[in-house]
This record gives structure tokens, C-alpha cells and sequence, in this order.
């Protein structure tokens, strides 16, 4: 009885050791991301294709030829207009995404407003790559 007492007290001494640390580590990469996306975003804002398909991450880049996103980014985002109004609706930190390899990921929401689309939501997802910097891996208005 005493030894499973011992080892129940262990197990929930290094949980809370551990978890806060997970906790302060998703908020950190959540923080960075976020930022990542913001400049990225920017970019797209302005019309720079070219330099936010150069600052994307390898796998974007791997995905889609720079013709190719330019040619995505004219037919789909470029009718939209300008942005009017750009509202973080959520983030959330993840090791795992659908269809993606294991790494480290932070999916964002935007609630945005556009001159000719009222209303949309545009998903973003950072991820840390292989230089260490989080980038841009995917990019979704719906």
C-alpha cells in the first residue's frame, strides 16, 4: 500500500513538473506562429506572390510550383479585394495534422472581411521547419 502511495505521488509530481512546460511550450510556438503568419499574410495582402511563395515552407513550396501559387493566388484570392478587416478567431498548437508529416504545426483562423467577400474564414498553417523558423505550410479561404 505504502509503495503504490509513493509511486501515485511520483507520477503526480512529474506531471505537474512536465504539463505546465508542454502548456508554456504550445503557447510559445502558438505566439511564434502567429506572428509568422501575420508577416506571411502581409504579403499576400499586398499582391507579393512571388516573395510569400519564397517565404513559405519547403513542403509548400515542394507542393506547388511558384507559377502554380501565382496563378492560385490570381484566379482565388486576387478577385477578393483588399482586406477591410482580419480577426484572429482561433489557434491551436498540434504534432500531427491529416496528410501531413509529424512535426510542429499551429493551425489559425481568421474571421476576414474582403471589398468583394463580405464574410470568410481563412486557415492558416504555420509550421516550424527545418531552419528552425516557423512558415507558412498551408493556406485555405473558405
Amino acid at each position: 500500500m505504502e509503495g503504490q502511495r509513493r509511486l501515485r505521488f511520483i507520477i503526480l509530481l512529474v506531471s505537474m513538473l512536465v504539463f505546465p512546460q508542454a502548456v508554456i511550450a504550445g503557447q510559445c510556438a502558438e505566439e511564434a506562429a502567429l506572428k509568422a503568419s501575420q508577416a506571411w499574410l502581409s504579403l499576400v495582402d499586398q499582391g507579393d506572390y512571388v516573395k510569400s511563395w519564397k517565404e513559405a515552407a519547403a513542403c509548400f513550396r515542394m507542393a506547388a510550383t511558384l507559377e502554380q501559387w501565382q496563378r492560385s493566388m490570381m484566379a482565388f484570392r486576387t478577385p477578393l479585394g483588399k482586406v477591410v478587416s482580419r480577426k484572429l478567431k482561433s489557434k491551436h498548437y498540434t504534432k500531427t495534422l491529416p496528410g501531413a508529416p509529424d512535426g510542429e504545426y499551429v493551425v489559425i483562423q481568421y474571421e476576414t472581411s474582403f471589398e468583394n467577400k463580405k464574410s470568410a474564414i481563412e486557415t492558416i498553417t504555420p509550421m516550424l521547419d527545418k531552419d528552425g523558423r516557423w512558415r507558412v505550410s498551408g493556406y485555405y479561404i473558405r
